[in-house]
């Protein structure tokens, strides 16, 4: 059973088709990217992969169950449990603590907070010494390693990230694409991210280049950013017809 799978997703706003019939399976454990000039459709398909966006027409499956055909509340609730999502803003509560910010939805949930799943979340993100603390009081490098400490609690079937070092220097943009990766390999937890920056999108297994609300390409990474932003510059240089 697949992560995740996309079937003939489609999405609209107005007359713009954003997703066309857009197709995508993600096997447990794999990392991938996706890739596309701005509006290529890359941060719609995560939020309807999050059912945060309702698709006008085909399905997402998540861990086998389709999340597009639930309502508002059931995705919600079924977001909270299968499915992490790390946004580029961060979306930490102002008021909580470190702590208290990764085991939110947890709470949520009302379910009981493993102490020991916390503990080691914190000391893999690197994270140790500042439970107590509050978002102000890190840096933006800090704040996205909560997040993705949240994102990973309840042990999801997938994650997805947003543009997850979009506000980052390249410094911490680089650690969270290691931390990243470390993550993928020792939770065994399927990611799907969302980038313009080859050097974050070479941290993944796969690309996948969108076009027109479509994938026109896929390749394995190779961990080269050089071989990422090359095939990148022959993919879009290309007439949509010459794919």
């Amino acid at each position: 059973m697949d992560a995740l799978r996309a079937a003939a997703v489609c999405r609209a706003y107005g007359r713009r088709m954003v997703l066309d019939k857009f197709c995508l399976a993600l096997a447990p454990g794999e990392f991938a990217a996706l890739m596309g000039p701005s509006g290529s459709g890359k941060s719609t398909f995560l939020n309807v992969a999050a059912g945060l966006v309702r698709a006008d027409s085909g399905k997402v499956e998540i861990g086998g169950e389709v999340i597009t055909a639930m309502g508002d509340g059931a995705a919600t609730k079924f977001r909270r449990r299968h499915i992490g999502v790390v946004f580029q803003a961060y979306n930490l509560l102002e008021s909580s603590t470190v702590e208290e910010n990764i085991v939110m939805p947890i709470r949520l949930d009302r379910a009981k907070i493993d102490r020991s799943r916390l503990a080691l979340l914190i000391e893999s993100l690197g994270l140790g010494g500042l439970e107590n603390r509050h978002p102000a009081e890190l840096s933006g490098g800090e704040r996205q390693r909560v997040a993705i400490a949240r994102a990973l609690f309840a042990k999801p079937d997938v994650v997805l990230a947003d543009e997850p070092t979009g506000n980052l220097d390249m410094k911490s943009a680089r650690e969270i694409c290691a931390l990243m990766r470390s993550l993928n390999e020792t939770e065994r937890c399927a990611m799907l991210l969302v980038t313009h920056d080859p050097v974050v999108a070479a941290s993944a297994e796969t690309v996948h280049f969108l076009r027109d609300g479509r994938v026109a390409e896929s390749f394995a990474t190779h961990g080269d950013p050089a071989e990422v932003s090359q095939r990148y510059l022959d993919t879009y240089a290309a007439p949509p017809n010459a794919h």
